[in-house]
């Protein structure tokens, strides 16, 4: 599962130490998503830590360990989730010149982004994920959720720096974090039996869109935090609204027997992709027909 976390402060006003502290705090929140592995990384002169706790799937060593940095020190990350589709990516990229020392999706995700991009890759990356990502050179985290949301990303204020995580209670561990409830997500949790996205039962604290992009540096920061209304600067990488469009308006001339077989070849690529790990792999059978078409 793994879970991340972390904090950005619109100026460098504390120290490492106490920046260390306060991650680890945040990642310990999350040890029941990653009981594997744990790590943080610390800059406290562009007021940023990370914090990640690892359930090794991918790359049992300590190759795989997180937060991890791009190979040319560029990028720093800390990632939930799983790219099904790094095999494929990794052979584009070793032709580029790109070289790897272990065999981990989050490795390959971080040398994507050096050759594309962050939203190039994300348009390129099959996969349920939630990332993290802190770009040295431009001194901004990125903060992205895959395009329909499996994976749950929060971030908020705590006084006047930015928490983000996997799960509410590792925003809690900050020191300055508001606990007060938003009457309107309060309203809607009545209403719907669920908060939707982009609130959370927190005030000034929001769920990341799905298929969204955030990207922040410490003036956003200092702006959000007096705006109290940051959920707008979310950005689409992907639509499910035009690529439903796209799909309806191009419907399928075949006879029922080839649209069987489409439908088996997908169902059989999309499994095969997420049976590759470096640990047994099992299925929840709950019966209907979705999962037990995954399971047959």
């Amino acid at each position: 599962m793994c879970g991340l976390a972390g904090m950005l402060l619109p100026a460098a006003q504390t120290p490492a130490e106490v920046l260390q502290a306060q991650a680890l705090a945040m990642g310990q929140a999350l040890h029941h998503r990653g009981p594997d592995d744990g790590g943080t990384w610390v800059d406290a002169a562009a007021g940023i830590a990370l914090a990640h706790r690892r359930l090794s799937i991918l790359d049992l060593s300590p190759l795989g360990h997180q937060p991890m940095a791009s190979a040319d020190g560029r990028y720093v990350m800390a990632y939930n989730g799983e790219v099904y589709n790094f095999a494929t990516l990794r052979a584009e990229l070793e032709p580029l010149g790109h070289a790897f020392r272990g065999h981990s999706d989050t490795e390959v995700l971080l040398a994507a982004i050096l050759q594309w991009g962050v939203e190039d890759t994300l348009q390129r990356a099959n996969g349920m994920f939630a990332i993290a990502l802190w770009d040295r050179q431009e001194q901004c985290l990125w903060l992205a959720r895959d395009r329909v949301g499996k994976k749950p990303l929060y971030y908020g204020w705590a006084g006047d720096a930015l928490v983000f995580g996997s799960e509410l209670k590792a925003l809690w561990q900050h020191p300055d974090f508001d606990n007060d409830i938003d009457r309107d997500a309060l309203t809607l949790l009545l209403r719907l039996d669920y908060i939707p996205a982009p609130h959370s039962i927190h005030q000034r604290c929001y769920k990341l869109m799905p298929g969204r992009v955030l990207r922040l540096d410490a003036a956003a920061v200092a702006a959000g935090a007096s705006a109290h209304r940051p959920e707008q600067a979310q950005r689409p990488y992907w639509d499910a609204r035009a690529r439903m469009q796209a799909a309806l308006a191009a419907p399928f001339q075949g006879r029922i027997e080839e649209a069987e077989e489409q439908l088996d070849g997908l169902l059989r690529d999309a499994v095969a992709l997420r049976m590759v790990a470096d640990v047994p792999v099992g299925v929840f059978l709950s019966g209907g027909t979705d999962s037990s078409l995954v399971a047959a």
